[in-house]
């Protein structure tokens, strides 16, 4: 089981899918709160117990909570909190265990805590990155973790009142500050409260800078008064954006010439999603869905062939993304089960095959169990092999 939460200190900002205080001291809570508004239950995972597992793994690593039974029902004390969207941040002292609604969660739970002075993107991929080497613990021993995202802390009072907090609730204490007398303050605090902590940045900061022979300017990013000129990278960047956004789903079949990148695959198989997130690094992405009885595009086939990738998925996988998506758009059952059932689901995916081995050149990417990212990672490893004329296989090669 995991949870996440997204803090924005300035404001004190919280969104939270693990605790929950007493809704009187909420201006924006209603005056009632039952179990049920306060904590939705996680879906039920339904199939094989291997798209089980596969499952469950996803939500860890995408931060969503797993259902797990728990005893919701204490009473809270409301002495001395900083309420934010729900979340209870008691400010007393620092001595481990709280009043707060999540009690029970705590003993049950790791917490951790990230704290940053910009938008915390680099601790919250960094601790992502580690969580997915647990995945044995916390999948197949319920090991729950839950995890706090603290962005914009960017003065030394409100980073001590995270501190006291994850004293508190026994959290570990990963942090990315720019300011070496903010990371100090962060350093004494923990080492006197005794909580565990990493500094991610400082490091790697200490590195380059003896590596360059420059000290670094401790200014955070975000910090007021640095700017950034608009290059001619974030207008590539919103140029692939506009692009990929137009050439979705197969729209405008005669621009996928001008395209960097062609996703195919069957419907389900991530290709809207991965053309966003790789449009978004700069690239211009078209996909084209394969789909049994409709003829693929002329242009798909007249193109460079070394920028088209095929998309593949476990059917199984595949069937329960598909059945969870016409649940979604309300498809009667005859149709539903045209798209669903699994005998269709495998009978276009062998289609699909058939239209990779025509192709050998398209490299075909397997992505069930992958995230976005790593999927788009295999994409753009292939496609720079490619542009540097590395050796590459004359047969559909599956990654």
């Amino acid at each position: 089981m995991i949870s996440s939460s997204t803090f924005s200190l300035p404001k004190l900002v919280v969104v939270s899918t693990s605790a929950s205080c007493d809704p009187k001291l909420s201006p924006s809570s209603p005056s009632s709160l039952s179990e049920s508004d306060a904590e939705p239950q996680a879906r039920k995972l339904k199939g094989s117990s291997q798209l089980n597992r596969w499952s469950r793994a996803r939500a860890v690593r995408s931060g969503r909570k797993l259902e797990r039974p728990s005893n919701r029902n204490q009473t809270t004390d409301t002495s001395s909190p900083i309420v934010a969207s729900g979340y209870c941040t008691p400010l007393s002292p620092p001595p481990v265990g709280s009043d707060c609604d999540d009690d029970v969660e705590s003993t049950l739970a790791k917490s951790i805590y990230m704290v940053s002075d910009g938008t915390g993107w680099t601790a919250e991929h960094a601790v992502n990155a580690a969580l997915g080497q647990f995945e044995h613990c916390l999948v197949d021993r319920n090991c729950a973790v839950n995890t706090h995202l603290f962005s914009g802390v960017d003065d030394v009072e409100r980073l001590i009142e995270i501190i006291k907090q994850a004293a508190k609730e026994g959290a570990m204490l990963i942090y990315t500050l720019a300011d070496p007398s903010m990371a100090e303050s962060v350093r004494q605090a923990c080492k006197t409260w005794n909580i565990p902590s990493t500094d991610i940045l400082s490091p790697i900061t200490e590195a380059i800078a003896s590596h360059l022979g420059v000290s670094p300017s401790g200014i955070p990013r975000g910090a007021p008064g640095r700017t950034y000129p608009l290059s001619d990278e974030y207008f590539r960047r919103i140029e692939a954006i506009e692009f990929t956004i137009k050439q979705d789903d197969g729209a405008l079949p005669q621009n996928l010439n001008r395209a960097d990148i062609v996703l195919a695959g069957v419907s389900r198989t991530g290709k809207t999603p991965l053309s966003i997130y790789l449009a978004q690094k700069g690239y211009k992405v078209a996909n084209v869905p394969i789909v049994m009885g409709i003829e693929l595009p002329k242009a798909l086939f007249e193109i460079d062939p070394q920028k088209v990738f095929g998309l593949t998925i476990n059917p199984v996988v595949l069937q329960a993304i598909r059945r969870a998506r016409a649940k979604t758009l309300g498809l009667h059952k005859e149709a539903r089960s045209n798209y669903s059932e699994m005998d269709h689901v495998r009978e276009e995916l062998d289609y699909a095959s058939r239209i990779f081995a025509q192709n050998p050149v398209w490299p075909v990417i397997e992505v069930t169990g992958k995230a976005i990212e790593e999927t788009a990672a295999v994409v753009l490893r292939l496609l720079y092999d490619r542009k540097q004329k590395c050796s590459m296989p004359r047969i559909s090669k599956r990654y």
